[in-house]
């Protein structure tokens, strides 16, 4: 059995946490209603159809590139990494694939990148959402660990709660190093 996939990644842009992507291989007799790009839904509605879409799609696998492989390889590359183990963790080769943005990973699969993908294609949204709900429920993990950062609000984004706390507290292992703002404080210190 095969079907299209579409994939996406969640976290590029965030200071701390893993890059996360996901796969998904939708079955088109029952696709969930309501699929769209994960920015433009509630952190509910997400959550919701992130669980329709595990029970319903013929196919799905979320992967992770770590910390270390970001600052070692660019969160370009290990956002490639991410979507690589994720289209591989399928159960079942997909026929095409779709990535979200303007470019695909290096591999063998027939695939086309499409900018605003997870708008415009069901099964990237689908990935979309799989990715950011995945990627959410790390960050409040992290938070667990780290409570003083404020991970469950900020998901490690760059805010200005977050620069505060690295300035006021340093750097954590969970820190992306090869970002300027964090290096800065390395720096710094």
């Amino acid at each position: 059995m095969e079907g299209i996939a579409g994939v996406d990644e969640a976290g590029r842009g965030p200071l701390a946490g893993n890059v996360v992507a996901a796969a998904v291989i939708l079955d088109p007799r029952q696709i969930p209603p309501g699929l769209n790009d994960s920015k433009k839904l509630s952190a509910a509605r997400r959550e919701a159809l992130s669980e329709q879409i595990q029970q319903c799609a013929l196919s799905f696998a979320i992967a992770e590139a770590s910390v270390e492989e970001i600052d070692h390889l660019n969160i370009l590359q290990a956002s490639m990494l991410a979507m690589r183990r994720a289209v591989q963790g399928l159960s079942c080769l997909p026929s095409f694939v779709y990535v979200d943005g303007n470019r695909c990973p290096d591999w063998a699969y027939a695939s086309r990148a499409l900018v605003k993908g997870d708008s415009r294609i069901l099964c990237i949204a689908a990935a979309s959402i799989l990715a950011k709900v995945y990627r959410d429920k790390s960050l409040l993990q992290l938070h667990e660990q780290y409570p003083q950062y404020g991970f469950a609000k900020h998901k490690g984004y760059p805010t200005p709660e977050h620069l505060q706390a690295l300035q006021q507290y340093g750097v954590t292992a969970v820190h992306r190093r090869s970002y300027a703002p964090v290096r800065a404080i390395i720096n710094e210190k």
